[in-house]
């Protein structure tokens, strides 16, 4: 069983529901931290990472607390596993594609080269996705 961190932000709520259920799914080797929580320092201790952010203003990540951190840890993650997940609410999910090529650049192994986004509040399906995805880095 591996050793799972879900590092994520969430301004309404849509996020931090993945999150949880990534957890969920993931079961007793998941943590729940905030950005603020982490940092290039707590990379090695995970065997995988998910890290969770939503869409914001033109299609990118959070810039007060989300992206510092994840620009401190990029350098970090060179052959570390991870995943990406968030919502948004308009768009195509731009965000999550260049957060995909950015994590592929930096040396990334990801879980999926598409992240998983979820439109707005996530229901029950998008929900049983997360669980999936928490049950699959635990595993990985």
């Amino acid at each position: 069983m591996n050793k799972v961190a879900i590092v994520y932000w969430s301004g309404t709520g849509n996020t931090e529901a993945m999150a949880q259920a990534i957890a969920e799914g993931a079961g007793g080797s998941a943590v729940l931290l905030a950005p603020a929580d982490f940092g290039a320092a707590d990379v090695a201790a995970y065997d995988v990472i998910a890290f969770g952010c939503p869409a914001m203003g033109a299609e990118q990540l959070e810039e007060g607390e989300f992206e510092p951190m994840f620009s401190a840890v990029e350098g970090s993650l060179n052959g570390k596993k991870i995943a990406l997940f968030g919502s948004y609410g308009w768009g195509s999910g731009e965000w999550m594609e260049q957060w995909v090529a950015r994590c592929q650049e930096a040396g990334a192994v990801l879980q999926s080269d598409e992240g998983l986004i979820v439109n707005e509040v996530p229901d029950d399906q998008a929900l049983d996705r997360c669980r999936d995805l928490g049950r699959a880095l635990a595993s990985w």
